[in-house]
This record gives C-alpha cells, structure tokens and sequence, in this order.
C-alpha cells in the first residue's frame, strides 16, 4: 500500500475521534429517527428522515475520505448506478455501456431508460473505445468488467469522452479505491456496491456515488431526496463499522488473490483462467499503470457446466453465493445467470481464510475432479 492509501486508512480510522467531546461513545451512535425537533425556521437543522440522518452524514464523510471526493450513500449499489444515470441523462441523449458488464446495468438501461427516450449503445470493454464516443453523453465503464476481468483504459477513454463532450462514470465495486482510483484517472463519476468488500460481512445492502463535480453531486443528491432511494440508517451504520478494516480486509484477500491465481493456473481442471496480477493475463500491463493492486476475484474456466459445479461444491472454504467481496471466499457459475460466458466459468471471490488452508481446499476439489 503506497503512503497515500496508508494514510487514507489511518484517517479513516479516526475521523470521528478527531470531533469527540469528554465522553463521547467512540462508536458511531446508530439514529434510526424520522423525526426531528424543528422549532421555528427549519434552515440549517435535520428535519425529516428521507431526507437527513446523522448517521449518513458520519458514513459519508468517512466515504469522501476514502473516495477524496464529496460521497453520497444510497441503498444498494443498483440505487446509486441509477441515481448516476438518471441525474445525468435526459431524453433524446445516448448511453454507452459495457455489453460484458453487470447485467443488471444493462437491464436498467434497455427496459427503463430506452423507454425515456435514451439511446442506449452496448460495446465490449476490450472494443468500449472502438468507434469513438462522438454523440455519446454518458459512458458508464466497468474496468475490470464483470465477471470477465476484462480492463479497459480508463484515463484514455475519459478523456476522450470529454473532448466530445460526455460524461464518463465507472463501476469501480471490484476494486475499491484502495485498488483503483477512477476519479483520479479523469472521470466524472465514480459508482460502487458496497454491500461487496466495503461492508465485508454479507449483511448489509448499501451503495454509493462520488464525484468532484458539484453540479453532478446536487443532481445526484437531488434524486435520492425525490425518489426516496435512501439508506436505512442501521446498514449505514454497519458499512461506517465496515470501512474501518476494509484496507485489512482487501490487503489480505488481495495477498491471498495473488498466491492462489497462479497456483490455480497451473492445474489441469482449468482450461482457462483471468486475473489481471499474472504475467501471462491479458489485461496484466494495463492493470500495473492503472491500478495500485490487482483485486480479489479470479476468473477460472473449467470444461463443463457440471464440474464447475462440483468444484464449488466440493470446497469445505467457498460459499457458492451471487455477492463476492467477503470475509467468507465465495464462487459462482455465472452463466447460470445469462451473462456471456462458457458454462464452466466460475467468479471467484477470495475472502479472509488463512491462505494456505483455503489454496489447499480448492487444490484438493479440483484434484478430486480429475480422479473421477
């Protein structure tokens, strides 16, 4: 972790002591009211639930460090996608957006924002610039994509976007901005799930959005008050707890990463593998200049839809799950979802577990599987 990151960490973890008075609880206070005490003038107090909270502004703030940008939290990572799309574009504009991404992007765009007269355009994120982005007002970027692992170049691409004058948001949920930091590669926008790594535990579902943009953030915050898209206060509180060991947490799971991708690749059960940290990825040069590590997930390939199956199931470590990004490893066959890969391909999410116990684990299922 370079000393920025170390710094940002450090910070997190003592935001709120720096603003304590003598006996204070260290703890965030979780407030769950919907209502305030609001004599008078109503300027510069909370006054209603949908619309302020003490525990979001805490949460927030501790999401701008992280981010180095003003944040604002919203109910799940699809929630804040949607503000991001839906504060940025009108109709009669165009969207661009990644046909190998999360499908569920692209669900939102060809069933409800077509249906607003937006144009949605879909392009592969290895060919997302092919074609340029003349005409394109809002380019939606997933690098890496999922669950393919495939990287594209950020800061080229954004500023190619603005040239033409669009306006470039990344999914970074992947990522973190411990791993990769998109709004210092020149985009507007920053998205993410953080009911992946930043909550860590698999028990909340929060999201949120970032930008430097002020116009962007009070168009963005302009949503979440009239749609009503907000965070309940007790997943806001567990996100804050959350944020406070995520760069433990990511460092490990990253550590882990990197020993098991190359361990795995050399098995005979793999036909295939991604994972932007091998030399022999793809994606490998363009993930050293962009990103400050090479991520959790692993991409692995097996010949059949029934052995990877049996792969997942037969590991004592591995949730077979549909989320990624916790304390527990999980692992899924993601076509059983419709998205564009061999039926064998399985994401892989690296969790917690002590490395060499879990590398022995998935070792030995898929030893099992070539003995049958």
């Amino acid at each position: 972790m370079d000393k920025h990151a170390q710094k940002i960490a450090a910070d997190l973890l003592h935001l709120r002591g720096q603003v304590l008075s003598k006996g204070d609880p260290v703890a965030l206070p979780l407030v769950s009211s919907s209502m305030f005490h609001l004599p008078g003038d109503p300027e510069g107090a909370a006054a209603y639930g949908r619309v302020d909270n003490p525990t979001w502004d805490a949460l927030e703030h501790s999401l701008s460090v992280l981010e180095d940008a003003p944040c604002v939290a919203f109910p799940s990572g699809m929630a804040a996608i949607s503000a991001a799309l839906f504060a940025t574009l009108k109709a009669g504009q165009t969207l661009l957006i990644p046909s190998d991404g999360y499908y569920v992007t692209r669900l939102l765009s060809d069933r409800f924002l077509s249906q607003f007269g937006v144009r949605v355009v879909q392009r592969p994120i290895l060919g997302f610039a092919d074609g340029g982005f003349d005409g394109i007002d809002v380019a939606f970027i997933e690098s890496p994509s999922n669950p393919g692992l495939d990287l594209c170049d950020i800061h080229a691409i954004a500023t190619a976007v603005r040239k033409a004058g669009g306006t470039t948001i990344v999914d970074n949920t992947t990522m973190t901005p411990f791993g990769q930091r998109p709004l210092d590669l020149g985009v507007d926008m920053v998205v993410a799930s953080d009911t992946k790594a930043p909550g860590g535990h698999s028990d909340l579902l929060m999201g949120h959005v970032a930008t430097r943009n002020t116009a962007l953030r009070d168009a963005v915050l302009d949503w979440r008050k009239m749609s009503g898209a907000i965070p309940a206060p007790h997943a806001a509180w567990l996100l804050h707890r959350g944020l406070e060991t995520l760069d433990v947490r990511f460092d490990r799971m990253c550590q882990s990463a990197a020993i098991i991708a190359p361990a795995l690749a050399d098995h005979p059960a793999i036909t295939a593998i991604r994972y932007p940290g091998l030399a022999t990825d793809p994606a490998h040069a363009l993930a050293k200049r962009q990103m400050s590590r090479f991520g959790f997930l692993i991409g692995l390939t097996l010949d059949t839809k029934d052995r990877a199956e049996a792969f997942i199931t037969g590991c004592r470590y591995l949730r077979p799950a549909t989320s990624f990004g916790g304390l527990h490893s999980s692992a899924e066959r993601r076509a059983r979802w419709g998205d564009d890969v061999a039926g064998g391909f399985v994401r892989l999410s690296v969790g917690c577990e002590p490395v060499d116990q879990l590398l022995a684990d998935l070792m030995t299922s898929l030893d099992r599987l070539m003995s049958k």
